[in-house]
């Protein structure tokens, strides 16, 4: 087996790289895409809150709950035919997704395009680490996170522009001609085996790390949703029985999938709850944003696909700025700075987004978003994959991009389901404080469908003319209601995560002893 990288030229390694930043930005873009559709999507199928949300946040749920068996797969059988499989598995996901005739379609080709890059994208990041080392790992790693994230930015305004003449379905096409590129270039340029483990793959805790993932996020998704009590109770016992027999299967198999004794280092889980809460406020901010520049400001698609630029292009200025803030500052310093801007952007949020507002507050919140998510992205991948033994790049990568996916699950799940309440209870409080003459001209159908969601509001006001101005004011003030719920909650878990690095991560001189140590302790296995 060849473990010997094979990037001594630097122009096979800077097509290397590309290749793999190509791969990455396929799942990046398929990540968001949906977020600026999603109000025609909700009009199209008359689809409920709880649906779009699920809409949004199928894809990060098949993603974030298969990058740790995937990414072990990757490490045992070869990781550049984990790469090609993913990209293949793209393209037809993406056709059924555009061309999906009901909501419930749609939602399962979203999940099946995640379990496609949950194939392809823990590979880009293993890859990067194998094949770098040092510095140039560093580097690498900050184009990788920051092209990443700006791409992923960037998929709502390609989406913006293809809805000013095509339908919703045509967002999900975007990434063919990318997908196919970025396949033949995966078979052309990546080498076939660098340092690959021959142990044996975990496949049992692979099944079980992807049901207590894909349960835990359902059932934050459903959380809103009347009458659900039971299901959520269900998918909770599933969550929490799966997740106690996978870490008692971690501890006592000889190869675990996921070894806690490394994930128990400090630099390696901090790096991984700090990356959970920054790339997720990440995603939850495009998705509620989407929503409220469309919905409240009356953005067009192409418009609120534009608003996020700010933040896209200081993504890919600060990335290089921040892979030369850890090696001269550390992790700790830079993960800091980062969240401040974070914090940042979603106070702007909570402030300043409110109806007939000019662009600037918008704009405003998303550079802050942008320099924050710039900064923080490159130490939170970089410090877990210089934690862990080469062998084990596919458990970091694999964390890698639970930062990001089940980060972005978890988070758009709980800022949707916040939107979801907020938004409902504002409804019902309207309605109750009308006069008894007015309640009794809105049946209990004409409430439900109200409460249902703001494209279901907006529909309602298309049917009865004479009431529209009412009803889409009473729509907006309550999407505002449950917004201003979601930028809170932003607020609080930015403030968690940097209390955890603030006191858990070691500063720069601590941070590298401990990484000597990791280094010297793996090598003696």
């Amino acid at each position: 087996m060849d473990t010997t990288p094979k990037t001594n030229n630097t122009e096979t390694g800077m097509i290397a790289l590309a290749t793999l930043i190509l791969v990455a930005a396929v799942a990046n873009l398929n990540l968001s895409v949906a977020n600026v559709a999603l109000p025609s999507i909700g009009f199209a199928f008359n689809a409920s809150q709880v649906q779009i949300n699920l809409v949004a946040v199928g894809y990060s749920l098949g993603l974030a709950a298969s990058v740790l068996w995937f990414g072990a797969l990757g490490d045992h059988h070869g990781r550049k035919m984990m790469l090609i499989l993913g990209t293949l598995l793209a393209i037809p996901s993406s056709i059924i997704a555009g061309f999906a005739p009901s909501v419930e379609i749609l939602i399962g080709a979203r999940i099946l395009g995640g379990l496609a890059a949950g194939m392809a994208f823990p590979t880009t990041l293993a890859l990067i680490t194998a094949l770098w080392s040092d510095p140039k790992r560093t580097k690498a790693i900050a184009l990788w996170s920051g092209i990443g994230a700006a791409i992923a930015a960037l998929g709502p305004l390609l989406s913006g522009y293809l809805l000013t003449f095509a339908d919703w379905g045509s967002v999900f096409l975007i990434t063919l001609p990318l997908a196919v590129v970025a396949l033949i270039m995966a078979i052309k340029f990546i080498p076939d085996h660098i340092n690959e483990t021959k142990a044996h793959v975990d496949n049992i805790g692979g099944i079980l790390s992807l049901i207590v993932l894909g349960t835990l996020i359902l059932a934050i998704n459903f959380a809103p949703v009347p009458n659900s009590r039971s299901l959520i109770l269900i998918f909770l016992i599933i969550a929490a029985a799966s997740g106690i027999l996978f870490i008692k299967r971690q501890l006592s198999v000889e190869n675990p999938l996921y070894d806690l004794k490394i994930a128990r280092r400090s630099i390696f889980w901090v790096a991984a709850c700090a990356g959970i809460i920054v790339f997720g406020a990440l995603m939850g901010a495009m998705y509620v944003g989407q929503q409220f520049l469309q919905n409240v400001l009356g953005y067009s698609t192409l418009d609120s696909g534009l608003a996020i630029l700010p933040a896209a292009i200081l993504m890919i200025i600060v990335a290089p700025q921040s892979a030369k803030l850890v090696e001269s500052h550390g992790s700790r310093f830079t993960l800091l700075a980062g969240y401040v801007f974070c914090l940042l952007g979603f106070g702007a949020m909570l402030i300043l987004w409110q109806d007939h507002i000019p662009y600037w507050k918008v704009g405003l919140a998303y550079a802050f978003v942008g320099i924050g998510v710039g900064l923080a992205g490159t130490p939170a991948s970089h410090s877990l994959t210089g934690s862990v033994p080469v062998k084990r790049v596919g458990m970091a990568s694999g964390t890698a991009d639970l930062q990001r996916d089940f980060g972005g699950a978890i988070m758009t799940s709980i800022f949707g389901a916040l939107l979801t309440a907020g938004y409902s209870r504002s409804i019902a409080s309207q309605i109750n404080n009308l006069p008894a003459s007015a309640q009794e001209q809105i049946t209990t159908s004409i409430e439900v469908t109200l409460q249902k969601s703001f494209s279901s509001a907006a529909t309602l006001a298309q049917q009865n003319p004479q009431y529209s101005n009412q009803i889409i004011t009473a729509a907006k003030y309550s999407f505002l209601a449950g917004d201003h719920w979601a930028y809170f909650a932003g607020m609080i878990a930015i403030l968690i995560g940097a209390a955890i690095v603030f006191f858990k991560f070691p500063k720069k001189e601590e941070e590298e002893k401990l990484l000597i140590q990791y280094q010297e302790a793996d090598s003696e296995k």
